[in-house]
């Protein structure tokens, strides 16, 4: 697919089409655009690491994304003269599964009224529910200018390849405003973080619930250890093959039970342990010796990821300590400003972490099933934003300097 798209007075036509491959990009222009100013907003972080380019092809070479598992990569890509201007993670999809912004009733719905709803078009990061760039603009690029022509190829390729719609999930929201006005339909959904409001160390944020909460965290904590269990921090090049093969083990235990079929394989974590160990925390627990628990973490700049987590015993608390409480640890020790801990999740409110909203956008090329879709839609946002304020409400902090016992 190559159309043109934009122009201003005489200056060239912005030229768009879709790559079916990170290989088509150059590490270093593709994460020019993942960092640049025009890209980000004013407190986004500098680096995102699910949009690196590191991460994104070690997804494809590993055969994690791909036709056979219905996550076809057809990135777009925006130039003019040859020369990049702005790009796009793009997938061409047969399923809704790994997504983690569901779509599923929208898809039966249109299935038994005749329609295909699959191939879809999915401009996210695979397998991964964290807000970051979608929309990547060149340095000294116009943003909203390469943002229109992106949507515009987006919609293009929707045509070409005869796919019911156009999914760009886990959007920052500068670009669910910018899709907004290029006439997609906005969507929110919540997640908890973790986020620092200026503490030192764990005492410190422990210092600013109530009393209760804090009682309860500190008996999790302790009762997560109680079996002997020891837990250690792994970064960079402390990170082994033997530490993957266990956080492996563990991943496949959970992703065995959660969706039938893990879907990041070996392979890909050997990848991103030569490409990005810097930017990975591995949360390992022993006993005896013995690894039996861990969490994957990714380090942004400002910001820790925690991904996924497993294990092969089970142990009160264990998920808490080595999931949330841990990533609170590191968070704190590295200055960073925020833990988000992945998907769902309303266990997280009572450890410290505060709802957030969450922005996708969506773009149908049957009318009809646009404007059902945003009508439900105008109902679920308002649901949505009761929801984060009621969480809110719940919020296990002290009030107004009040040490309150029962909140």
């Amino acid at each position: 697919m190559t159309s043109p798209a934009t122009a201003t007075g005489s200056e060239p036509v912005l030229q768009v089409r879709a790559v079916p491959g990170l290989a088509r990009f150059e590490a270093a222009e593709w994460d020019a655009c993942a960092t640049s100013p025009e890209t980000l907003s004013a407190g986004d972080e500098t680096f995102n690491p699910f949009v690196s380019h590191a991460f994104l092809s070690a997804l494809e070479e590993s055969g994690c994304v791909s036709r056979r598992t219905g996550w076809l990569p057809l990135h777009v890509r925006v130039e003019r003269e040859g020369r990049l201007v702005g790009a796009a993670p793009c997938y061409l999809k047969s399923h809704s599964q790994g997504e983690y912004v569901f779509d599923h009733g929208w898809a039966d719905a249109y299935e038994r009224a005749g329609g295909n709803y699959y191939p879809k078009l999915q401009v996210s990061v695979p397998f991964t529910p964290v807000t970051g760039p979608r929309f990547l603009i060149a340095p000294g690029e116009d943003a909203d200018a390469a943002a229109s022509a992106i949507v515009a190829g987006l919609r293009a390729l929707r045509e070409e390849t005869q796919a019911s719609s156009i999914h760009a999930t886990f959007l920052r929201e500068r670009e669910s405003d910018q899709a907004e006005a290029l006439g997609m339909l906005p969507r929110i959904d919540q997640q908890f973080h973790w986020i620092n409001e200026g503490y030192s160390t764990f005492d410190d944020f422990l210092r600013a619930l109530a009393s209760r909460k804090r009682k309860a965290i500190k008996r999790e904590r302790r009762d997560a250890l109680a079996q002997g269990i020891t837990i250690e921090h792994r970064t960079g090049a402390e990170i082994t093959e033997a530490d993957w093969d266990a956080f492996y083990a563990f991943y496949q235990d959970t992703g065995a039970r959660k969706w039938g079929r893990p879907y990041l394989n070996r392979h890909f974590f050997s990848l991103i342990g030569e490409r990005m160990a810097d930017r990975i925390l591995l949360v390992i627990a022993r006993k005896d010796g013995r690894p039996i628990a861990g969490a994957i973490n990714f380090i942004g700049d400002t910001a820790l990821y925690g991904r996924n987590w497993g294990c092969l015993e089970d142990h009160p608390f264990l998920h808490f300590e080595v999931c949330y409480y841990q990533a609170i640890d590191f968070a704190l020790s590295r200055g960073l400003k925020r833990v988000e801990a992945g998907a769902q999740g309303e266990h997280k409110l009572a450890r410290g972490y505060r709802p957030v909203a969450m922005h996708s956008a969506h773009d149908f090329a049957d009318a009809g099933l646009g404007r059902a879709v945003g009508d439900y839609l105008k109902r679920e946002r308002a649901a949505v934003r009761a929801a984060i304020d009621e969480y809110a409400q719940m919020s296990p902090f002290r009030r107004g300097g009040q040490d309150h016992e029962d909140s």
